[in-house]
């Protein structure tokens, strides 16, 4: 289950992104994965950013495992459209496209990838991201 929450005057295109996700999670083998989209204000990703990852500024997205093999607990991925916006500016992409490569991003990250952890998780990751990317339409 894909689950959207538009927490922004933003407007946010729900089933493109929640087939965006349904794309990477079956991808990944996970189809049967929960994960919960919500798309935020800088102040609301600013707050969290600086509890779970002690950096006091807003960022493009966030992502948090699920810590339980619940059938029901959820991943989650919190982006932040008007950082992404800022980002669309200097990567020239579309915004809606700058927002999918950053779903990706944060998906994966929930998922289990991480490409802060060693060169070869990095290959890895951005080379899965770029794959995913290049199915977007």
């Amino acid at each position: 289950m894909v689950e959207i929450n538009n927490l922004t005057n933003f407007t946010v295109d729900k089933a493109f992104f929640s087939g965006i996700a349904k794309k990477v999670l079956t991808g990944e083998n996970k189809r049967t994965e929960n994960v919960s989209i919500a798309f935020v204000t800088p102040a609301e990703i600013q707050n969290l950013n600086q509890r779970y990852r002690k950096k006091d500024q807003p960022t493009n997205v966030l992502s948090f495992e699920k810590v339980s093999h619940f059938k029901e607990e959820c991943s989650e991925v919190v982006i932040c459209p008007f950082v992404v916006r800022e980002m669309a500016k200097d990567s020239r992409l579309p915004l809606k496209k700058e927002l999918a490569k950053t779903l990706i991003h944060g998906l994966l990250h929930a998922l289990g990838y991480d490409h802060e952890r060693s060169a070869k998780d990095e290959e890895i990751m951005f080379a899965k991201e770029e794959f995913y990317f290049s199915k977007i339409k």
